[in-house]
């Protein structure tokens, strides 16, 4: 139906089916507000519905997205994209564009929630869910997976202060991802996982540095939120596994480190269950970086030279201390930053936006190099000394999980080469023994637990 027709006989505007889930798209920003709503029936939409506000263009797309959603099988309504809505008009001009785009919007993330409520789908030998991000990493991950493929991404955060460009998890990041997924020929389905990821990681986060640690939020992220998300909607999907674009390998039903050592991620995935694990596929586990963009190009892939994200995705263009500040009522407090005597050097603006083994922003000048060696959140205070004061030979740690009885070194941060370890049960924690000496262990940081180049378990260290 063209414009004019959807206009003239819109598709159930303002019919809510029973068991319907919603999706939304635009506001105050553009004018146009539209709402999908989608009701499944195991593998089908049922039926489908909208409500809209704004212009004629966004009233007609959203019509016309219902309309070519219902009575579709779910992973066909998947494939629905801003062209598809826009070829059931006749057309829409550049102006006009932007309507497809927020139908589409409203449609997918109606389809996400319908398919984590209430999707029911046959089981299908070779179908592969995969998360993409819009990235060269998930990208190559879902070609590798052929066009059995299903693709998902994750809505976890939407803040105006945010680079939603320079995000994996933004709205602006789902639309990417959708619009390369079709142009792979995959169906696409969003998770609006906003609430939990606040819940779960960011406000976890925001407390951690209240209480003066470093927490790791992207561990808990996917050890507690959004792989788990993923795994859940890959069953109903009738998928064998869950496969994403990690370089990380599975062994014995364990993670172990990615062939290449210079991009591997098994510290972020320390967290994931081994009954999780089980579920999972890391097609670019065996790969080196530069193999993948290569893939990348010889698939005509747009994104294959996209610089890899260096943020957390919450934090993308807007920087910790703003953050902090907005959201977590962390602005500048002034303290004092003392010497291991509890002499005072100098002053600073809060404790919070100082980590152990951070030298910048000391605002010390002149003869030896000094580095944070602690942080005391009830006292504001940041003490700070010489970087042999850093150095660590044993570690607490707290909330151990293992996996098995032996362990034999531990990775204390992310791009941290493991260090040869023993530990020991003390008064309820795990003490381990290095080897060597590590430099800037900070409280609240993940201790990833080893036995060779699997990962064996992981647990938190503990403030001393």
């Amino acid at each position: 139906m063209s414009l004019a027709e959807q206009l003239r006989s819109p598709h159930r505007r303002g019919e809510l089916p029973a068991g319907a889930h919603t999706g939304a798209a635009g506001g105050a920003a553009c004018g146009d507000l539209l709402r999908l709503s989608v009701a499944l029936d195991g593998e089908r939409v049922r039926a489908a519905c909208f409500d809209a506000q704004g212009c004629s263009a966004a009233i007609a797309a959203a019509s016309a997205a219902a309309a070519l959603a219902e009575g579709a099988h779910l992973l066909d309504a998947a494939r629905i994209g801003p062209e598809t809505i826009a070829a059931e008009l006749g057309g829409l001009s550049p102006a006009r564009r932007h309507a497809a785009e927020l139908a589409a919007d409203a449609l997918h993330r109606a389809l996400g929630a319908a398919a984590r409520a209430g999707a029911s789908l046959e089981r299908s030998p070779g179908r592969v869910l995969v998360a993409m991000s819009g990235g060269v990493d998930s990208a190559v991950a879902a070609v590798l997976c052929g066009q059995r493929a299903v693709a998902v991404t994750l809505e976890l955060w939407s803040d105006p202060g945010t680079d939603g460009e320079r995000s994996c998890c933004s709205p602006q990041a789902v639309r990417g991802a959708r619009a390369l997924a079709h142009e792979l020929g995959l169906p696409h389905l969003s998770l609006d996982l906003r609430a939990e990821f606040r819940e779960g990681v960011v406000d976890q986060w925001l407390a951690g540095h209240r209480a003066g640690e470093t927490p790791n939020p992207c561990v808990r992220c996917n050890g507690r939120v959004r792989i788990d998300a993923m795994v859940d909607l890959a069953e109903r999907l009738g998928a064998d596994a869950l496969a994403t674009g990690h370089y990380a390998r599975v062994q014995d039903g364990l993670v172990r480190v990615a062939a290449d050592a210079g991009k591997d991620q098994s510290y972020m995935l320390a967290a994931v269950a081994p009954a999780t694990l089980e579920r999972l596929r890391f097609p670019l586990g065996e790969l080196h970086k530069e193999q993948v963009r290569d893939l990348a190009r010889r698939a005509g892939l747009a994104v294959a030279g996209k610089p890899d994200s260096q943020d957390l995705c919450f934090l993308a263009g807007a920087g910790r201390d703003a953050f902090l500040a907005r959201h977590g009522a962390l602005g500048e407090r002034p303290g004092a930053v003392l010497d291991a005597a509890g002499s005072e050097l100098a002053r600073h603006a809060g404790a919070h936006r100082f980590t152990v083994g951070q030298r910048r922003g000391l605002r010390i000048g002149g003869g030896t190099p000094l580095y944070v060696l602690a942080t005391n959140a009830s006292a504001n205070t940041v003490t700070v000394g010489p970087r042999e004061q850093l150095a660590a030979r044993t570690v607490a740690l707290r909330e151990a999980v293992l996996h098995g009885p032996r362990f034999d070194r531990v990775r204390l941060r992310y791009r941290q080469r493991p260090v040869r370890c023993t530990g020991e049960r003390r008064d309820g924690r795990l003490v381990l023994s290095l080897a060597e000496p590590v430099y800037g262990v900070a409280p609240g940081q993940l201790a990833c637990l080893m036995l060779g180049e699997t990962v064996v378990g992981h647990a938190t260290v503990a403030s001393r």
